[in-house]
């Protein structure tokens, strides 16, 4: 499942340059110029190709691993490596490189956007082939697409973040100064907008060959557009009376539904399945592409056969979370450790492969296991991470044969189906609406615990129970429903409460990390001995803007604080 992708970077300044290759390849092709593209299809392609880019470019910027650190001021993971710890103990400030660095990455990818959609409205649309309006449909969705990530994270009701469409400017954008919206929910009107836009152009899924899997769809839209109304709902409660009917839609007019058992969505025979909405498009082998997060959740060195990451870990409180419903699958799918449910898997070929984690320099007594598939086929060996050029056992084609570039033929998802099923039911729950119990009656039977929910009795804590565990280690931002819930449910309207604030980080740790039958204790495992805590503000809502941002705005943005 690969397909062609062109590379394009284009700058705020609009300057650009222009790469080819199989998916995520780069082949330099030389410099276009605004003037003169966009003659032939072709020319539509490579830009809107570019544009997807900022979700896939081999680094570990976005999608591949930056943004999942913040992750570690949640209560799922810690970290493992020397990374960031002011996350932790929520002390970022607008200096962190990580906010800088996903900062310049969305508004840089936003403006390949914004520069697709001026061409081809510049060329009037009644003129547009049938190519370049889907491909007008592509970048409405994902200047939306990033746009989203940007208001989000950095926006607030009082301050939204600086944004205009190009289009808007007459003659198209001059490189002056975006205005910074008075309010995050002027960014999610423009936002819906786009994505109404976009749907209006795209077509459904099934629709695309295999050349084309990856590329936004209809159904994608609506389903990110269900994502930007029950944010907007944090600001406005309203909107969440939106979701129900369009989840409906992206249902039965769009053909997502979930498949049959929650392990499903995360085989590399499922990458484009009925569940599939949106993900990074990935392979392994040796022109490997897409997302290294694969690569970066298994175990620290993959226990010898691979130069597994293991960046981050899970800890015993999500342990004790599935543990609520003994039985339930999502276990055995997202967590690999001492516990004797989940000592055993499958690695490389060999079956009854045991749980160790010695070495590791933070023991938490678990790994994240859903991204795992891929590593069970073969029996390879690999070196440094790199594969072995002498090994002659069956091999392993869907991991990549570079260890510093570990991707699989496993697509990260990025939207799938239950999380439409999850808003649905918390829709529902915010409504007083009934049918919540239906919705998550789907993912439990699913896991295996059949019909766990009764019409009239489901609670927010339930659907937020759901919601963590179907979808651990995903980037659907547990730290932001850890926010956004403790307004909505008015468990803390300072959002000081003990889901926020709380000391989340215990571990399983291990008396003999290399005995796989080792005695293990639960004790926290952050802090630990160097005084750190945690201490909420206000302005940990959102993220600031990078200091040099404000800067270079010359005065005209201000901080959301």
């Amino acid at each position: 499942m690969k397909r062609k992708i062109f590379a394009l970077v284009a700058l705020v300044s609009a300057s650009l340059t222009m790469s080819c290759g199989e998916f995520l390849d780069v082949v330099p092709e030389g410099y276009p110029t605004q003037n003169g593209f966009f003659a032939t299809d072709k020319d539509a392609l490579d830009a809107i190709d570019a544009v997807y880019w900022g979700i896939a470019r081999p680094t570990d910027a976005m999608w591949g691993r930056d943004l999942f650190w913040e992750q570690g001021a949640a209560d799922d993971i810690v970290f493992t490596k020397s990374r960031d710890f002011n996350l932790e103990s929520l002390n970022f400030n607008a200096e962190h490189s990580w906010i800088s660095s996903a900062w310049n990455n969305l508004y840089t990818y936003m403006a390949n956007a914004q520069w697709v959609i001026q061409s081809l409205l510049q060329k009037g649309e009644n003129n547009l082939s049938a190519i370049e309006k889907r491909v007008l449909g592509e970048a409405y969705f994902m200047r939306a697409f990033y746009h989203f990530h940007v208001a989000y994270r950095h926006g607030t009701d009082k301050l939204g973040v600086p944004y205009e469409p190009w289009e808007s400017f007459e003659g198209g954008w001059n490189n002056q100064i975006f205005k910074q919206q008075e309010s995050v929910v002027k960014n999610y009107e423009m936002i819906v907008d786009d994505l109404k836009k976009a749907a209006e152009r795209l077509p459904f899924f099934e629709t695309y060959t295999q050349a084309d899997y990856g590329r936004a769809h209809k159904a994608a839209a609506w389903a990110l557009m269900v994502k930007v109304y029950a944010y907007w709902a944090f600001w406005d409660a309203s909107k969440w009376e939106e979701i129900p009917a369009l989840v409906d839609r992206i249902e039965t007019e769009g053909h997502r539904d979930l498949l049959a058992d929650c392990a499903d969505p995360f085989k590399i025979a499922n990458n484009y399945s009925q569940e599939y909405i949106f993900s990074v498009h990935s392979t392994g082998g040796s022109n490997p592409s897409g997302s290294e997060f694969t690569g970066v959740c298994l175990r620290n060195t993959g226990w010898g056969y691979y130069n597994g990451w293991g960046s981050i870990k899970p800890t015993h409180d999500l342990y004790e979370e599935y543990m609520k419903n003994p039985g339930d699958r999502r276990l055995q799918l997202n967590l690999v450790g001492y516990q004797p449910a989940i000592n055993y898997f499958t690695y490389f070929g060999h079956e009854n492969f045991r749980y160790t984690e010695n070495g590791d320099n933070v023991l938490s007594g678990y790994s994240i296991a859903k991204y795992m598939e891929p590593f069970t086929y073969g029996n390879e060996v690999f070196k440094d991470g790199v594969l072995d050029a002498g090994a002659t056992a069956a091999s392993n084609p869907h991991i990549s044969t570079n260890g510093d570039y570990p991707t699989t033929d496993l697509c990260l998802s990025l939207l799938r189906h239950a999380e439409m099923v999850l808003f649905k039911a918390e829709a529902l729950v915010m409504t007083g609406k009934p049918g919540a119990a239906k919705e998550l009656n789907r993912l439990t039977k699913r896991a295996g615990l059949g019909d766990l929910y009764t019409e009239g009795s489901v609670t927010m804590e339930d659907v937020m129970h759901e919601r963590r565990c179907e979808l651990a280690f995903e980037f659907t931002d547990r730290f932001m429903d850890l926010k956004r819930w403790s307004r909505l449910t008015g468990l803390a309207d300072d959002y000081t409460t003990s889901k926020i604030l709380g000391k989340r980080t215990r571990g399983n740790v291990p008396a003999d990390a290399n005995d796989p039958d080792t005695q293990c204790t639960v004790k926290e495992i952050w802090p630990v001995g160097d005084g750190a805590t945690r201490t909420w503000k206000e302005s940990c809502l959102v993220f600031p803007y990078p200091s040099q941002e404000i800067v270079k705005a010359g005065g005209l943005w201000k901080q959301p604080n």
